[in-house]
């Protein structure tokens, strides 16, 4: 890119001077046209951020929750085996007294 712009330049300098003095003249008028795209696309960017931040968040809490009843489940089993547990060997107990 930079040799190809060396070589215009070499060509023809007059020329390239005057794309050059074109932007600068130009740009002042442009500039202003391309703000309120480039606001709207910063807040374009914004919005999806705090949406995706939002969504984000929801799914966390989800999947705490779940975590959360998982573990919940899990004692409750490990709760009635050990009650099981407790009363077979209850069984067992009264059986080999009698």
């Amino acid at each position: 890119m930079l040799e190809t712009l060396r070589k215009a330049y070499h060509n023809n300098p007059n020329r390239a001077m005057a794309i050059g003095l074109g932007a600068l003249v130009v740009t002042p008028v442009v500039l202003p046209l391309l703000k309120p795209a480039a606001k709207a696309t910063v807040k374009t960017g914004v919005i999806l951020y705090e949406k995706t931040k939002g969504t984000l968040a929801e799914a966390g809490e989800m999947m705490a929750d779940l975590v959360a009843e998982a573990k919940a489940e899990v004692i409750a089993e490990q709760a009635e085996k050990t009650s099981l547990m407790a009363s077979s060997s209850e069984s067992q107990n009264e059986s080999s007294v009698s």
